[in-house]
């Protein structure tokens, strides 16, 4: 266990700029300390022994501001950023170096038996505010935008953005997104759909008028989308 723990600081210390050493992860950490707390608390709830393993999560939550069940199960690697207001479900399952910023909720949908949280995958960055709802998938390499709201699987290499979220990238990357640690280079889906729905128009237009559409070049229509939100 203190090997993986060892690891586990190394991990965070090697991908948060803000960390100057390990020993300050092991210290300063609360993202770190409730992974010490969850380790004890998931040993007891694997041993049956269900009150004292919540009396475990139930501190760690007060320590921390970190809310993890004892019968979640997490991966090597976990690096849970700043941490506050983070909940993980019961049957919520993490894979191995996986990225978690605040505010993320990994919960159920009702009432219902069984599995009922969300599985993510290998390097998964899931970004501050998101919440990931049922036993839904998380492909490996995946994003999850921050503020999403995600309701259904998401494919391997997939990056999802909005309310309801959708895919807005696929493929294509040189380092995983829990190395790389951006949640702010997203495309925006409402900036994709308007951008679509101007090229139909010019196309409906240029034919309404016996003349050829221009092709809209997509990645300078969403830039001046953004301009205008600025």
């Amino acid at each position: 266990m203190f090997k993986g723990l060892l690891n586990d600081a190394r991990c965070i210390a090697n991908r948060d700029p803000a960390a100057k050493s390990t020993l300050e992860v092991f210290l300063l950490y609360p993202g770190f300390h409730v992974l010490i707390y969850h380790r004890i608390a998931h040993w007891l709830y694997k041993k049956r022994v269900f009150f004292l393993a919540r009396v475990v999560s139930q501190f760690a939550r007060f320590a921390t501001g970190i809310e993890i069940h004892p019968g979640a199960v997490l991966g090597r690697g976990l690096f849970i950023d700043h941490g506050m207001g983070i909940v993980i479900g019961e049957t919520a399952e993490i894979g191995d170096n996986c990225t978690i910023y605040h505010g993320v909720t990994l919960g159920g949908t009702g009432k219902d038996k069984g599995k009922r949280h969300p599985t993510i995958g290998n390097n998964v960055l899931i970004g501050a505010g998101a919440k990931l709802l049922g036993p839904i998938t998380v492909g490996d390499n995946s994003m999850i935008g921050s503020g999403s709201i995600v309701l259904d699987d998401v494919p391997p290499n997939t990056t999802v953005a909005g309310v309801k979220a959708r895919a807005v990238k696929q493929a294509g990357r040189k380092l995983a997104p829990s190395v790389e640690l951006d949640q702010i280079n997203i495309p925006d889906p409402v900036a994709q759909e308007l951008c679509k729905i101007l090229e139909r128009i010019e196309k409906l237009e240029a034919q309404a008028e016996g003349r050829s559409a221009e092709t809209i070049d997509q990645e300078d229509c969403k830039d001046r989308f953004k301009k205008q939100n600025k």
